[in-house]
């Protein structure tokens, strides 16, 4: 059940991304806009757009979640196996994305000190190149 939802997730998500989907969804508008004077305006009317705009887009939402969580998770992936594979990189940050809040502001504190350090010894870190080329 869960393949099939992942699948069936993914599909959706290529599909509604596209712009042939984009085009879709204006030609539903455009025609829901010209029928209101064959409907006459009515409360009806406007509640078939609503109704259909609400459920489309509390479906989303749990669509484009699934998808996140599953992109975002990937990428964690690659990117541990990128830090395991690096001899000089710290293992303590293969699960970061498990820590608290307290322990992300701790690492980035860290990578700050250690960015500034840099700068002063006269170490070229990728920022400073980017600096020095005007790129920043």
């Amino acid at each position: 059940m869960r393949d099939a939802f992942d699948r069936l997730s993914s599909r959706i998500a290529r599909m509604v991304g596209s712009y042939l989907a984009f085009l879709v969804a204006c030609a539903v508008i455009i025609v829901w806009a010209a029928s209101g004077t064959w409907f006459g305006f009515s409360d009806t009317w406007q509640l078939v757009i609503n109704t259909g705009t609400t459920i489309v887009t509390f479906l989303m939402v749990f669509l484009i979640q699934a998808t996140q969580n599953r992109d975002a998770r990937a990428t964690q992936l690659k990117l541990d196996e990128l830090i395991r594979a690096v001899t000089d990189a710290r293992a303590t940050f293969i699960d970061i994305e498990e820590g608290t809040e307290r322990d992300l502001d701790t690492a980035e504190a860290e990578f700050r000190q250690s960015r500034s350090h840099d700068d002063a010894s006269g170490r070229a870190t990728a920022r400073s190149r980017r600096k020095r080329a005007g790129g920043d």
